[in-house]
C-alpha cells in the first residue's frame, strides 16, 4: 500500500483546507484525527497511525485513476490536476470534521485551529506516539456534557453554543454518522443541516470530506468566485451575491449535473488551483 500512497503530496493535501489539527515538526507531518494519532513523512514516504488504519484516511479505496480521469473531462479541472497531482481528498474521523466545520463559521484557518486545539487541550485525551505526546479530540459525550464556561473558555464565541448542541445531537442519536454514510446525498445535507450553526456550506464540507460524499461540492465566497470567473455560462444560478438557501440548491444541481458524481474532487483541485493565484487574498 506504501506505494500507493507516495505520489500523495503531504504539504498540499493537508494545507487545501480540509482539515486542521496538524504542525509540520521538522521534516514530519503530526496530525490529530479523532481518536487516532497520525504522523507522516514525506521523503521517503511514510504513514503511520496508532490506530493502524491509515488506508481509511487517504482513501486507498478510491478508484483514483477513473475519478482523475472522469474530472479531467474539463479543461480548466485538467488542469488544476496536472498543477497539483499530489492532492488529495481526506476521509476524516466525522465527529472532528462535523465540529471543526461548524467553528469555521466567520472565521480565518488559524482561528479555527486555534479553536480546535484548545477544545483538545480542554477536553481531549493525551497520548503518546512514535515519540510525540499529543491530545486527541473531544469526544461527542464529553463536549455534550461540557458546561457553556468551559466552551466559552477554548475561544470559540458566540460557536460555543453550536458546539455544544451539535454534540448533544450526536450524543443522543439524533445525528448518527454510520447511518449517514449509507444514506443519499440529499438525505445526510438535510439531516445535517437540523442543526444550529450547520448551513449548506458547511454541511457540505462534512458530508465531502468525511461522510463518503463525492457529489457534495462546498460553495464559499471563493468557489462562488471560481465558478463566476471559469463557468459563468454554464450556471445561471451564480451570481456574484452572496448564495441563498434555494439558490444554492440549485446551483448545486447544475454543478452536479456538469462535473458529475466526482464533482467534490474537482473542487478540491479547483479550490486549491485559485488560492495558489490568490495566495495574498487568501484567508
Amino acid at each position: 500500500m506504501q506505494k500507493t500512497f507516495t505520489a500523495i503530496n503531504i504539504e498540499t493535501t493537508i494545507n487545501s483546507g480540509q482539515v486542521f489539527l496538524w504542525n509540520k515538526i521538522k521534516d514530519q507531518w503530526v496530525g490529530i484525527d479523532g481518536q487516532d494519532l497520525i504522523i507522516l513523512n514525506q521523503s521517503p514516504f511514510s504513514a503511520k497511525s496508532a490506530s493502524n488504519n491509515i488506508d481509511n484516511f487517504f482513501r486507498a479505496d478510491d478508484n483514483l485513476k477513473k475519478i482523475l480521469l472522469d474530472i479531467s473531462r474539463d479543461k480548466i479541472v485538467a488542469g488544476a490536476v496536472k498543477q497539483s497531482p499530489g492532492l488529495r481528498l481526506i476521509r476524516q474521523d466525522p465527529f472532528q470534521c462535523y465540529i471543526s466545520f461548524i467553528c469555521s463559521s466567520n472565521s480565518s484557518i488559524q482561528n479555527i485551529k486555534s479553536m480546535l486545539e484548545n477544545l483538545c487541550k480542554k477536553f481531549g485525551t493525551r497520548k503518546r506516539f512514535e515519540g510525540y505526546e499529543l491530545t486527541t479530540f473531544p469526544k461527542a459525550e464529553t463536549l455534550a456534557n461540557a458546561s457553556m464556561r468551559e466552551l466559552i473558555e477554548c475561544k470559540l464565541g458566540f460557536r460555543a453554543k453550536y458546539v455544544k448542541e451539535a454534540s448533544q445531537a450526536v450524543e443522543s442519536g439524533k445525528i448518527d454518522f454510520a447511518l449517514l454514510k449509507k444514506a443519499d446525498y440529499h438525505t445526510t445535507l438535510e439531516s445535517l443541516k437540523k442543526i444550529r450553526g450547520i448551513g449548506n456550506k458547511v454541511a457540505d464540507c462534512i458530508a465531502l470530506f468525511s461522510l463518503d460524499k463525492m457529489e457534495a461540492f462546498p460553495i464559499d465566497r471563493w468557489t462562488q468566485r471560481i465558478l463566476l470567473k471559469y463557468y459563468k455560462k454554464f450556471f445561471s444560478n451564480v451570481t456574484e451575491k452572496p448564495v441563498t438557501e434555494k439558490k444554492y440548491e440549485k446551483l448545486h444541481g447544475e454543478i452536479l449535473e456538469y462535473f458529475g458524481p466526482y464533482a467534490g474532487y474537482s473542487q478540491q483541485f479547483l479550490f486549491k488551483m485559485e488560492r495558489d493565484l490568490n495566495k495574498k487574498n487568501w484567508l
